[in-house]
């Protein structure tokens, strides 16, 4: 169910640990988000997996601490500004952590209203 629904194109439905969330997010996202659903809900997987826990607060709070934990254990120096045009992928770093932040507060103003109904 990761796909945006015909007359909201505003939105997108995706699922992570097998529940659905509707998550706004203008259609030229659509794709990075469904990449960080499908990423997010791997490390989801993994967790409950390898902790043999059931409690989908739980797991969701452990895998952001992973993901947060790769993310700043990648090698940055403060001297060392990143280019702002990847020459391998055409990818402009300061853009996607910019959407990749802006779909993370999207997600959390979603799940919080989530947290009450546990």
């Amino acid at each position: 169910m990761n796909e945006p629904m015909p007359n909201d194109a505003n939105y997108l439905d995706v699922t992570l640990l097998g529940k659905e969330y509707r998550v706004a997010c203008p259609p030229e996202e659509h794709d990075a988000l469904l990449d960080a659903v499908a990423y997010v809900d791997e490390k989801m997987h993994d967790i409950a997996e390898k902790t043999k826990s059931t409690i989908s607060e739980r797991i969701a709070v452990m895998a952001a601490l992973n993901i947060a934990h790769e993310y700043l254990s990648q090698p940055q120096s403060p001297t060392e500004t990143p280019p702002p045009d990847d020459s391998e992928t055409g990818l402009d770093i300061t853009v996607v952590k910019r959407r990749i932040s802006s779909m993370g507060a999207k997600l959390e103003a979603v799940l919080a209203p989530q947290e009450k109904l546990l």
